[in-house]
């Protein structure tokens, strides 16, 4: 299977220029070797705008021009909306019923025709639309255009901190993960790249281990608050971490809980719980991670206020 590259990352990193925020790296004041990053400051509230951005701006004019069509439980939604919206095209997205009502709102607020269906649902029901339509299908994560999109964050990451030592990122449908693994490995090759998730959707974990794509059902992953990594690999992605990441942890939800808290209170910044499992897993489970300059991808910040509050406590 075809990996991307680097150049790919370059080359998306000037497509997203100009729409996609270059977010800085801020020292996390409670540890000296720890640096945050965080996307919850983009235009959208994630780092889902980079891999969408580029996405839409790759697409043939005259598909484009039809309209594109995704699923989502709300980030990458979001991010896919305000592409559309700033290149003039409809966008349609399907969210799986349970979706945080925060993510649902603000995909509305974006332009997009939002369509709820059961979560087992999503994909059957963005290809019909796909095929009635004669749209684009810009999926989350299973995409080489997302994934180069998603990696001009470890572009910016070893830029800003050329002497990092680890990077943390989350894992979901992995995206993210494989293109700042792919810029990292390829610009700092001494650095380690770590993937995160819930202990309750560990998923990635598991696929990693065994070789091969290992499906958790919607009722285990659908135990972890953190709803943005609840989507199993796809073969395209776990290609790209078996080559090119050095090992996955995973954290609690009490810990992703205190995480958030921490990130609030600490760092001023407001983060949703699958943004903040990398912070977890270096407050946390340090004794797990290569030691050295640490960078913590922060996701996200699009989180349920009631969520947030019980966080905080």
């Amino acid at each position: 299977m075809d990996l991307i590259s680097i150049e790919d990352v370059r080359a998306a990193a000037a497509d997203v220029a100009g729409t996609v925020v270059r977010t800085p790296l801020l020292p996390a004041p409670w540890d000296d070797a720890l640096w945050l990053k965080p996307e919850s400051l983009q235009p959208v509230g994630s780092f889902k705008l980079r891999g969408a951005t580029h996405a839409v701006a790759r697409l043939d004019p005259a598909v484009r021009a039809r309209g594109v069509v995704t699923h989502s439980s709300g980030n990458h939604g979001q991010a896919l909306a305000y592409a559309a919206r700033a290149a003039g095209v409809p966008c349609t997205v399907v969210v799986p019923e349970g979706a945080p009502q925060v993510k649902v709102d603000r995909m509305r607020a974006l332009g997009a025709d939002v369509r709820l269906v059961p979560p087992a649902r999503r994909l059957l029901e963005a290809e019909r639309i796909v095929a009635e339509s004669g749209g684009a299908l810009v999926p989350p994560f299973d995409d080489p255009r997302i994934i180069a999109g998603q990696g001009t964050l470890g572009l910016e990451i070893v830029a800003d901190l050329p002497d990092v030592d680890v990077v943390l990122v989350p894992v979901g449908g992995g995206g993210l993960a494989s293109g700042v693994a792919t810029a990292v490995r390829a610009l700092r090759p001494s650095a380690a790249v770590v993937g995160v998730e819930p202990a309750l959707a560990a998923d990635a974990r598991d696929s990693v281990a065994a070789g091969e794509v290992v499906v958790w059902d919607i009722e285990r992953t659908y135990r972890t608050s953190a709803d943005g990594l609840r989507t199993n690999l796809s073969e395209l992605t776990l290609a790209h971490l078996r080559a090119r990441l050095d090992g996955i942890v995973t954290v609690t939800e009490e810990e992703i809980a205190l995480a958030m808290a921490r990130l609030a209170r600490d760092a001023r910044l407001v983060v949703e719980p699958s943004g903040a499992v990398s912070a977890a897993a270096r407050l946390f489970h340090a004794g797990e991670l290569p030691a050295g300059r640490t960078v913590a991808v922060v996701t996200g910040g699009n989180v349920d206020p009631a969520v947030l509050a019980a966080a905080l406590g």
